[in-house]
Order: C-alpha cells, then structure tokens, then sequence
C-alpha cells in the first residue's frame, strides 16, 4: 500500500515541533520535582524521579532526532520514513505519560502531557492516514503499548521501594532483582509493537515472550505491594493485562490474524497481496 508522505511529512513537523517542547519541559521540571519530593520527606521517590527522568528525557529527545530524519524520509518518499515515525511518537508517548504522575502526586503541574496527547495522536494518524494498517492489529498494538507504559512504571517502583527498603533484607533484593525484568519486559513490548506493524512473522512470539517476562517482574511487585497497603496495587495492572495479552497471542485466532497479516494481506479475510519488495516477509506457522 502505498504511504500518504505529503501528510506524513505533515505529521514530522509535528513531532519535530513537539519533541523540542519536550526537550524544554524535561529541563524545566527535573530539579524543581525532586526537590519537591524531598522537601515531602518522599527522598526515595526523589531518587526515582533522578533516574527515570533522565531515561524519559533522553528518549525525547532521540525521538525529536527520528522525527527530523523521518521528515527526510517523507520528503525522499522513503518508505522506512513511517516506521522511523511509529519509533518517535511509541517512545514519546511513554515519555510524556509517566512523569505526570508523580507530578499530579506531588501536586505540581503535569508538563510532559503536552507531549503524551501530540504524540498519541501523531501515532494514530500514522497507523490510520498515513499507511492505513487492518483495525485489529491497530488495535493489539494498542494495547501492547499500554502494556509496554505500564511495565515501565513497574520498573520505576521498584527504585524508589529500593532506597526505602534499605536494610530490609530479601525485600530489599526483591525490589532490585525485579526492577531491571519490568524494563526489560516494557523493552520487548515496544519491540513487539514494532515488528507487529512491520509485518515481521517473528513478531507474536517476542509479544508472548514480552508478557511473560513481565509476568516474572510485575507480579512479585504487584503482590509485594498490596500486601504492604493492603488493597489491590496500581503495580498489577501490567502483570495482568500481559498476562491476557499472552492467552491472546497463543490463540489459534490470533495466530492465523498474524500470520495473515505477515503475508501481506490486508485483512485476515483477504488474498495476499504483492508487498514492496524490502518488505516481503515469509510466513511461519
């Protein structure tokens, strides 16, 4: 199918113009938060925000980068100029959601949205205007990416449950041994998300590995915590939502829907189609 680049350069500017406001905003809100936290008596969620910032920060601006090399790609009618697109605005989205949660915690203005609802959008307009992708696959991405911004806050809670827990023996080590497995788990969904679009037929397999990684790290975590509140923990949502997602991708339905999808047929419905050549990918049952 062929890609709408007038639109798609379009939407580069966009993200070019969004990932700067980005750039601005994680400058603007690193020192003030972790002061605010610690002035709290919150240090540990301080020491939190001193790492995962930096990580968020950093994607933000490697993505603003694949945004303006995206624009290139759009103006050369490049067909990789998408997939350099669906990279930005994923890694942006993620960017832009989690650092407003400590802030509405603590209270503070939560800046980076202006980059999460932009980006989110840019997203969507990729996978539906730009290269029109079937509905179901959109829509599994979908969720695989909520899935990949959960387990990345399933990473950060570790880190600062790691500084509080000092001294605490297996507790403590818990903690650290799961907060690397959550990233490492978000990690593989973004990969998984990737594949999924570029019609890779390997891709259902990083997806169920994906979950399962974020089975072993979420629920230790996810459990632990609701134990020490006692009520359900905002940290098991990403366990059980790559738990579903696991069954899903295990289906017979979502085999034949991927493997469908891999061929190049438009819907699982429909005949294969010929795909551009530097996309052709074979099937794998």
């Amino acid at each position: 199918m062929k890609d709408n680049f007038v639109l798609g350069a379009v939407l580069a500017v966009i993200g070019i113009i969004v990932g700067m406001i980005g750039f601005y905003v994680f400058a603007q809100i690193y020192n003030p938060l972790m002061t605010t936290l610690i002035n709290l008596n919150r240090p540990h969620e301080g020491e939190s925000v001193r790492y995962t910032f930096a990580v968020l920060g950093w994607l933000t601006i490697a993505a603003g980068a694949l945004w303006t090399l995206a624009l290139y790609g759009f103006v050369t009618k490049e067909r990789w100029a998408w997939m350099l697109g669906v990279i930005a605005s994923t890694l942006s989205i993620l960017a832009g959601f989690f650092p407003a949660i400590p802030a509405m915690d603590a209270k503070t203005p939560p800046l980076t949205i202006a980059s999460f609802v932009p980006n989110l959008l840019l997203w969507l307009a990729l996978l539906l205007f730009v290269r029109k992708t079937d509905w179901r696959i959109v829509t599994l991405a979908l969720f695989a990416g909520i899935a990949f911004t959960l387990s990345f806050m399933d990473g950060v809670a570790p880190i600062a449950k790691f500084h509080e827990t000092l001294g605490h023996g297996a507790v403590n080590a818990l903690y650290l041994f799961a907060q690397q497995i959550n990233w490492w788990a978000s990690a593989a969904w973004a990969i998984f998300i990737f594949a999924l679009v570029a019609r890779k037929p390997w891709a259902r397999v990083v997806g169920i590995g994906a979950g399962l990684l974020e089975c072993w790290g979420g629920y230790p975590v996810g459990i632990l915590n609701m134990l020490e509140v006692k009520r359900f923990s905002l940290f098991l949502p990403a366990p059980l939502l790559s738990t579903a997602l696991v069954i899903f991708l295990m289906l017979p339905y979502a085999r034949k829907l991927l493997a469908d999808w891999a061929s190049g047929k438009e819907t699982a419905n429909a005949p294969a189609r010929a795909v551009d050549a530097r996309q052709t990918v074979g099937v794998v049952h």
